[in-house]
């Protein structure tokens, strides 16, 4: 076994390319084997990676699993079960990109399959390694902000003319539900617990898939605390995102105002901060920064290796996949028929 992390990656679009191979590279990974049948990918993955083999489908890729370590799907959503699987019979670790499958049932069935599999199954559930998030669990942690009652977050875009991807026009397997919405609510589970209720409003603006996601989740409650609310929202038209994140608790509040560069009219808020911060911890008109908790988004990579080549923990388990599947499942429920949907 050589020193690099030896990876497959099937896809190399706008996620393999640019987050996965980005955050491989950046962790030392080495990206050997590579699945494209698109001549100007398979050339931009031969430049990135001088020596790559370029398959043209994933049981060629497959046929060379001696040369990996582990597997990374990149693919369209819509695929993910026939390439997870293809990839676990093979006796390989394999990640996944998010969401893990398009239904709860299909998202369930993986899981098991990757448990009788001795646990070979991670899900990318990046955002885990948010500077934002990782800070807020901090504040949290500390008790900064008392017994909080809502968390809201919003993944909103100035995007009027959208892009032309399957993401844009798979109705059942892109759209934003599945794609932020996954991200989203996974976000708000691991801060706040097991949703009990869902409420949505979905809609479809500028493309055949939903491009509009309001998601009202109410949080089992946790001791003599009220039920947390998590409000999210995510869309690409939208003149004045944001703000990034709110939280509020008896204790003050905490607020992003911007998110990675994105335009919005509160990042006016952050004006003369140092970049050592990341947010405000806000009492009124009081507002103090908050200083950045450490760590990213190659901190998965290096969890993965861990778990790959020491037997380290599972840096995403794949259950918890089930639970955001069920919920995104619950929200296109609550959508089409305009009423509350409680989870069992």
């Amino acid at each position: 076994m050589t020193d690099a992390l030896r990876v497959g990656l099937v896809g190399y679009g706008s996620a393999g390319r640019g987050i996965h191979a980005r955050l491989l590279r950046e962790v030392g990974a080495q990206v050997v084997r590579v699945v494209s049948r698109n001549p100007d990918r398979a050339a931009a993955a031969g430049a990135d990676w001088p020596g790559v083999a370029v398959d043209g489908d994933v049981a060629a890729l497959l046929d060379h699993a001696a040369e990996l370590d582990v597997v990374v799907i990149a693919s369209p959503t819509g695929e993910h079960v026939a390439h997870v699987t293809a990839a676990l019979a093979a006796g390989l670790p394999v990640v996944v990109d998010k969401p893990l499958a398009t239904t709860a049932d299909e998202a369930a069935e993986l899981t098991r399959l990757g448990a009788e599999a001795g646990g070979r199954l991670t899900v990318f559930q990046n955002r885990r390694w948010d500077p934002e998030q990782l800070t807020l669990r901090a504040l949290l942690e500390a008790g900064e902000l008392g017994r909080v009652h809502r968390f809201e977050r919003r993944w909103e875009r100035w995007r009027p003319v959208p892009q032309d991807r399957w993401k844009e026009n798979d109705t059942r397997a892109g759209g934003l539900l599945l794609d932020l919405g996954a991200h989203l609510v996974d976000s708000a589970v691991q801060l706040f617990g097991p949703v009990a209720t869902v409420h949505a409003e979905l809609r479809s603006l500028t493309t055949p898939a939903v491009d509009d996601v309001f998601l009202a989740l109410t949080h089992a409650p946790r001791g003599d605390g009220p039920a947390v609310l998590s409000h999210l929202q995510a869309g690409g038209l939208v003149g004045a995102p944001g703000p990034r994140t709110r939280v509020l608790g008896d204790r003050g509040a905490y607020l992003v105002t911007s998110f990675e560069g994105e335009a919005t009219p509160f990042a006016a808020l952050d004006a003369g901060a140092d970049d050592g911060h990341e947010g405000w911890l806000v009492r009124g008109d009081e507002r103090v920064p908050v200083p950045r908790a450490p760590g990213g988004h190659p901190d998965f990579y290096r969890a993965v290796a861990a778990w790959v080549r020491d037997g380290g923990p599972v840096p995403v388990d794949p259950a918890d996949a089930v639970l955001t599947a069920r919920v995104l499942d619950a929200a296109r429920v609550s959508a089409a028929e305009q009423r509350v949907v409680p989870l069992g």
